[in-house]
């Protein structure tokens, strides 16, 4: 099985229940971004460009939790910037999971041997380490020599303490799928809990733009993508997945559904085009005009495949085919790393057909 079903059922309760309220607009994962500081350059980040004027500034514990209060999701990507250089991530990690969320935290996996201490196994607690090949190709994208290595060093130290473990890929215009196929297999052997796979997006404030897809070049590489990797436990999603294949050309952008709030605010419309910040939760639904974006009507959306906006558009079914619920079912089903850690009695976790949106890559650098 691919996700616990403690996070789908309760991502499953929540979406019933906005349902039922007649709820449009409702966030599934909010991307939560406590700093935008980051001590590597990648190739493909554009978080440390785009905020380098307010690089310093970071949130309170108290900044993030009320952010995560009135928001309401039930899973929070904490994410930057590396969040192992914020200080009280071990408190802030501690304080969200005893509001009853899930958490995927989204870093490089340089520093987790170092803080390893701060934090406990929990099934609704995800380390997600950012890894775009294997060791010489990975350190070329992170722009620094070691950290390969020093990733591994901590997912092996995470996995031997009993923590969930999962990794993120980019993939770009020259990635290698093969590479990514040995990455995964190597990863096999130290229980990693599953991948997840997204294609690079253009962000304006990094120079290097021939590292970036067309809508085309990201369908023709998802059709290689599938048939080389397919075999491992992936957790992105079967849906998605056809949407970049481009089998499902139907699929609509749902950018309320992964909401990115930093120390500016809340990030509008979406985590890779900023055209403002808004003060509250509240403000960012009701203030954004929604009907400006999505491909067709921004020119900056028209190559745009990321999962932030077309993940949550596929767990709530928009466009829904039939036979998607059991689809979606059966993939959570078959999928799960033989090496994930035994759980006890109080843990154990089955499954359920709702999945939670994925974490990007480039949200660890």
């Amino acid at each position: 099985m691919r996700f616990p079903l403690g996070m789908t059922t309760k991502l499953s309760k929540y979406i019933a229940g906005k349902r039922l309220r007649r709820v449009e607009k409702f966030p599934l994962v909010m991307m939560l971004e406590p700093l935008h500081a980051c001590n590597l350059t990648c190739t493909g980040c554009g978080r440390i460009r785009e905020y380098k004027e307010t690089i310093t500034e970071q949130l309170t514990v108290d900044q993030c939790l009320n952010a995560v209060d009135e928001c309401g999701s039930p899973i929070v990507s904490i994410c930057g910037g590396e969040p192992m250089i914020y200080r009280p991530l071990g408190e802030l990690v501690t304080r969200i999971l005893d509001r009853g969320r899930h958490i995927y935290l989204c870093t490089h996996g340089m520093f987790i041997k170092k803080r390893l201490n701060e934090f406990k196994p929990a099934a609704s607690f995800f380390f997600n380490v950012h890894l775009d090949g294997m060791e010489a190709t990975h350190d070329l994208c992170v722009e620094r020599k070691g950290v390969f290595r020093q990733a591994i060093d901590g997912i092996r130290a995470a996995k031997d303490r009993g923590f969930m473990v999962c990794t993120n890929t980019t993939i770009y215009k020259q990635t290698d799928l093969h590479e990514i196929a040995e990455l995964f297999e190597y990863l096999q052997d130290f229980g990693v809990d599953g991948h997840t796979i997204a294609p690079s997006y253009s962000y304006a404030a990094v120079q290097n733009k021939e590292i970036f897809m067309s809508r085309q070049e990201i369908q023709e590489k998802f059709r290689e993508a599938t048939k080389v990797l397919e075999k491992y436990s992936l957790m992105t999603s079967p849906i998605y997945l056809d949407y970049l294949r481009g089998e499902r050309e139907d699929l609509m952008c749902t950018a309320w559904g992964n909401p990115t709030y930093n120390p500016r605010g809340w990030k509008a419309p979406c985590y890779l085009i900023t055209d403002g910040h808004h003060a509250t939760f509240k403000d960012f639904i009701e203030k954004t005009n929604w009907d400006k974006y999505g491909r067709g009507r921004d020119p900056r959306c028209e190559h745009c495949m990321v999962h932030v906006g077309y993940e949550p558009s596929a767990v709530l079914g928009a466009n829904r085919r039939l036979g998607d619920t059991w689809r979606l079912f059966k993939w959570q089903l078959s999928g799960g790393s033989k090496g994930r850690r035994r759980m006890n009695g109080d843990e154990m976790e089955k499954c359920s057909p709702l999945l939670p949106a994925q974490t990007d890559s480039s949200e660890a650098t």
